[in-house]
């Protein structure tokens, strides 16, 4: 009878990560990886460079002293197919982009629609003057201006430095 020996694997040694804090973000790194191939491409609805973006327009906001400004560039879209509210200070601009194009040759028929929505939502700061927020579209860049009310803007007042 052939007598068979029973050896103990080799250990292996786990090596410990340099910093706790890169694991774990490699970690995140690939999950964060996979959640993107896995996720659906949408064609873009803003032009062929975001395709995979979704469709979400930037928005540019600017504040001074009297106003809060937010433009977004929203190629294509036209003034009727865009609306803006504000509601318990968050501001919500919602449009829709309809494009058809259409070639007649002698040889070929080409026609082509497309259309998207989007939702863009912004918390307003407590002093904005919700009654006096106005939107303008213009060339296909929509602007609302916030104005901050009167006692929000308040005149600055230096105070001296006393020596301790």
């Amino acid at each position: 009878m052939a007598k068979a020996e029973i050896t103990k694997p080799a250990e292996r040694t786990i090596a410990r990560p340099r910093d706790l804090f890169s694991s774990m973000r490699d970690e995140m790194d690939q999950i964060f990886g996979r959640l993107e191939r896995d996720w659906p491409q949408w064609p873009g609805l803003f032009g062929r460079s975001d395709v995979g973006r979704g469709m979400v327009p930037e928005l540019d906001v600017r504040e001074n002293d009297k106003t809060i400004t937010i433009e977004a560039e929203l190629p294509g879209v036209d003034e009727k197919d865009v609306s803006v509210k504000l509601a318990n200070g968050i501001l919500i601009i919602k449009g829709e982009k309809k494009q058809e194009r259409e070639e007649k040759e002698e040889n070929y028929y080409l026609a082509e629609r497309s259309f998207g929505s989007f939702e863009r939502s912004l918390r307003l700061p407590d002093t904005i003057d919700d009654g006096k927020v106005e939107a303008r579209f213009d060339k296909g860049v929509l602007k609302v201006i916030a104005p901050k009310r009167p006692e929000a803007v308040k005149a600055e007042k230096k105070i001296e430095i006393k020596k301790g």
